[in-house]
């Protein structure tokens, strides 16, 4: 499994660190498995890594984000292990193996065995290590299940089972700012957190804003005259998520907005929302989407792969199948339709290499006995093609009669008996019927 911890730390500028409740809303946007353990936030995104295009991309985005609200993060296979390396400042809990890194952790970073410090101290004990390495009988009958179960989660011994938070349905949240913001502009720093926490709260909910309101209750000192507080409301032209263009809109407002008294305390509401609906990143366009085809699927392939990676199946008047269809890169030309040259059903798929079949009393064989049922068909030709195997030219002139034939365990079969003079008259399985 795939952890991450997320720890609130002091920001510069805010009263207090981020509230796990809003770090929590913030993470949904990556993972639905997010949890409130103790005073941090644990996500579980084994299966987000293919979405966000691996652990390392993710692991870049949660941490770019984390360290500007102010969030220490920790990654390890456990949700436990996460948090006592967040807890410890470590952070990469993938850079050894689970057991060594965490033996060295102190005993007071999990906190079900923190409760225990004072007796474990008298043992000896001053590591997670050390106190697993105490005779699990004895700690069972002096210590409560908990200290066990907590170690055993955390070594990935035992599952975890967390309640896991569910996106709210409306955005609301608050900010109080270390020292009084004098001028509009100087709220913008704390308004860009809640604008962050917003962001993270759209992507959870597949939801793009298109008018916000940012409220600022002034400082108690203020005058009568200058009221509680005020707010900005700010619309975009159409729904967006982007970070940074919400910060851009309300700071060309704040440029223009004057503060009747210093402000202390900020409120960020997402006012109006809409489902967002993401350019689809599919190869195929969606059918139902008027004028989708499969030749807009195979330009958009092209344009985004490159030309080489399109090759077209090109037809050519030639009754040997395996030259009867060649793939090429090129725009495919247009010729004339050959002529049927089989009197015989073509089979669906055919062998790269004909398989040579074993035969019992002059009957090939091929998951029992095979009954001819139709044939024979015989093609022949080739003799202007050459080809070079192992520095050796060699024709590929073929004298072949084809026959359908029926197998009790493998259906219709499109098989041959070589005719050409010089070979031997052997039978070979060529293809397979749908």
């Amino acid at each position: 499994m795939h952890w991450a911890a997320l720890l609130p730390r002091p920001l510069p500028g805010c009263a207090s660190p981020i509230e796990p409740q809003a770090l929590a809303v913030w993470a949904l946007q990556f993972t639905p498995r997010v949890a409130g353990v103790e005073e941090a936030v644990l996500l579980e995104v084994e299966a987000s890594l293919r979405l966000f295009g691996g652990s390392e991309a993710l692991h870049a985005l949660i941490e770019t984000g984390a360290s500007e609200l102010g969030a220490q993060v920790a990654w390890a296979p456990t949700g436990l292990a996460a948090l006592a390396f967040a807890r410890q400042g470590a952070s990469d809990g993938f850079a050894g193996p689970l057991t060594a890194l965490l033996d060295a952790v102190p005993i007071e970073h999990l906190s079900a065995v923190a409760r225990h410090q004072a007796t474990l101290a008298r043992v000896g004990c001053r590591t997670l290590g050390q106190a697993r390495a105490l005779p699990r009988g004895g700690m069972a009958r002096r210590f409560d299940a908990a200290l066990l179960t907590a170690l055993d989660q955390a070594y990935g011994l035992r599952p975890e089972t967390y309640e896991w938070i569910s996106v709210p349905e409306s955005f609301e949240a608050r900010l109080e700012l270390l020292g009084r913001a004098d001028t509009a502009p100087e709220m913008l720093l704390g308004a860009r957190l809640l604008l962050l926490q917003m962001a993270g709260w759209l992507r959870a909910r597949q939801l793009g804003a298109t008018a916000f309101t940012l409220r600022w209750q002034h400082d108690a000192m203020r005058s009568r005259a200058a009221g509680p507080g005020g707010e900005l409301t700010i619309r975009t032209a159409e729904a967006t998520q982007n970070l940074e263009h919400f910060a851009r809109l309300l700071g060309e407002h704040l440029d223009k907005t004057e503060l009747l008294a210093p402000a202390g305390e900020l409120m960020l509401i997402a006012t109006q929302v809409e489902p967002l609906v993401e350019a689809s990143h599919s190869l195929i366009p969606d059918p139902a989407h008027s004028g989708a085809s499969t030749r807009l699927a195979l330009e958009r392939i092209q344009a985004r792969l490159g030309e080489a990676c399109i090759r077209r199946p090109q037809l050519s008047a030639d009754h040997r199948l395996e030259w009867m269809q060649q793939w090429s890169a090129a725009e495919p030309r247009r010729s004339p339709k050959p002529p049927p040259l089989h009197v015989l059903p073509l089979p669906t798929w055919i062998l790269d290499t004909p398989l040579r079949l074993i035969e019992r009393a002059h009957r090939p064989i091929y998951q029992g006995t095979l009954q001819l049922l139709l044939g024979p068909d015989r093609v022949e030709g080739g003799w202007w093609d050459r080809t070079q195997i192992d520095g050796a030219e060699l024709t590929c002139n073929v004298q072949r009669d084809y026959w359908l034939a029926h197998s009790e365990h493998a259906g219709l079969l499109w098989i041959f008996q070589a005719r050409l003079a010089g070979d031997e008259t052997a039978w070979f399985l060529h293809g397979h019927y749908g």
